[in-house]
């Protein structure tokens, strides 16, 4: 892999925008460690933390299918700075929840806990917009900055959100229980501002697609392909198992192990993992072809999650989570690379979908799918084996998602009080209250296990598909040329 870039600056550019998926990583991975401090402080269920992180994605989504629209026209460098001041502003509003929490409780509660919740989810939909913009620009940038080698290149610059899991990991395991949730949140910030930095006075090149004149009309011409469609369809299905567990997976990971801590640390080995792995992805891929290397992902996906609700012990928990971090490491960006390598004349847009599908499936379907699969599967539980405690311990409303039935969950704050016991300082009702909430999480991970199945049994078929039509090549527009077409530099 000695592709150097078609622009003096292109390793410049890929860092920077290493850093701004780094800032959405940290951002996201402090948020699945406070969720447990927000269901304590605010009172929510986990259906009500499931939307609160959803509506995060579900923003994130709908500004990269924007941002793509328009990521050509409007310039690359620009929607950068775009980027940067959303991600601040964001972080203005998430952290109003408390003081407007505080200042309302006394004599409005169930007002104070609504104007905490439209804080946060109001705040994670801004932060959603500036990761939305951020990655708009950085994926067709990179595939653009890097055309001999896309997949491996576009590996590199995701393995930025497995460095920024990593980095909000281990600041949420050193300050849990010892510092507020409000400067946790904020340390998102600090790779915000170097990624402002790295953009200023740099020229962006255009998309392969602009540079060989390709039309706007052209390039969305490219979603009448059925291949295209289908990809679009399984990176939905890659959205919901990879960023919707991983809203949760600490938290569920963190009550089986009895210590939140634990939870985290395991969180932040499985990016480790993530983080190194995906430097390999180019010679993996010289190997075994792109959607080869999707199809083992997605066996181990599925083994993981399915191990991961199963386990008992803390060494297998461990070894679950392994397969599981394998299998989840090179699905995103290598997706990002099949459909850059097979439909470059559809320029930002294409690569765009993409992206923007897969955070919508998350917000909409895999947060709260995920958080609401927990509710049901814990108050059925309850319910089942101790009625008396269940009406205790429900939540005051209901909570519902999609088409499924309504349910009434548990109440966050009651539930919250009985993790932090020491198992044998638990009343008999207590310890129904934390099996109920230990089953529900086992049994949401392995309901989700169907879904990397799903997708292993997709890319089956898609590798029938190219074979019949002799193998997996890379498309290049024709008449494209590698140099020039470059966008006045950011000041």
């Amino acid at each position: 892999m000695q592709d150097t870039g078609i622009a003096p600056n292109a390793k410049r550019l890929l860092w920077a925008g290493f850093m701004a998926i780094l800032a959405a990583g940290v951002g996201f991975s402090i948020r699945g460690g406070i969720l447990g401090d927000w269901g304590g402080q605010f009172g929510f269920t986990q259906s009500e933390l499931g939307q609160i992180t959803g509506g995060g994605l579900v923003g994130f989504g709908i500004i990269i299918l924007l941002g793509a629209l328009i990521a050509d026209k409007v310039g690359y460098g620009k929607l950068m700075i775009f980027a940067f001041i959303m991600h601040f502003l964001s972080a203005v509003v998430t952290l109003a929840a408390s003081p407007l929490f505080n200042s309302m409780s006394a004599t409005d509660p169930a007002g104070a806990k609504n104007a905490a919740y439209w804080c946060l989810y109001i705040g994670m939909f801004m932060f959603a917009i500036g990761n939305g913009i951020a990655e708009a620009v950085v994926n067709p940038l990179v595939a653009t900055l890097f055309p001999r080698s896309k997949t491996h290149y576009l590996n590199i610059l995701h393995a930025g959100w497995p460095a920024g899991l990593i980095v909000g990991g281990l600041a949420s395991f050193l300050m849990v229980g010892k510092v507020r949730w409000e400067i946790q949140m904020a340390l998102f910030l600090v790779p915000t501002v170097l990624y402002g930095l790295m953009c200023l006075g740099q020229s962006f090149p255009k998309s392969e697609a602009s540079r060989a004149g390709v039309t706007f009309g052209q390039m969305l011409a490219e979603f009448a392909a059925p291949v295209l469609l289908l990809l679009l369809f399984i990176h939905a299905l890659v959205g919901y198992v990879e960023l919707g567990t991983d809203s949760w997976i600490s938290n569920i990971t963190g009550n089986i192990l009895a210590d939140p801590k634990r939870g985290l640390l395991l969180f932040v080995y499985t990016s480790a993992l993530m983080f190194a792995l995906r430097f390999f992805a180019g010679p993996i891929v010289e190997k075994i072809s792109p959607l080869g290397l999707l199809f083992v992902s997605a066996i181990f996906g599925a083994i993981g999650l399915t191990m991961l609700g199963s386990a008992q012990t803390g060494m297998l928990v461990v070894v679950a989570a392994t397969i599981y971090g394998i299998g989840k490491t090179f699905l995103w960006p290598t997706m990002l690379g099949v459909v850059s390598e097979r439909y470059p004349r559809g320029g930002a847009i294409t690569i765009g979908a993409i992206g923007g599908i897969g955070m919508l499936s998350a917000g909409l379907l895999g947060g709260p799918g995920i958080g609401y699969k927990q509710d049901y599967f814990a108050s059925n539980h309850l319910k089942q084996q101790a009625p008396q405690v269940y009406e205790q311990y429900k939540a005051s409303g209901q909570n519902a998602f999609l088409f499924f039935p309504a349910i009434t969950g548990l109440d966050g704050q009651k539930v919250a009080g009985v993790r932090a016991k020491a198992a044998d300082a638990r009343t008999p009702e207590e310890k129904a209250v934390h099996d109920a909430d230990l089953h529900g999480g086992r049994t949401a991970l392995k309901v989700t296990a169907a879904i990397p199945a799903t997708m292993a049994v997709l890319y089956l078929v898609l590798i029938a598909y190219f074979r019949s039509k002799g193998g997996y090549r890379v498309v290049h527009v024709d008449g494209e040329k590698m140099t020039g077409g470059v966008e006045a530099p950011v000041r």
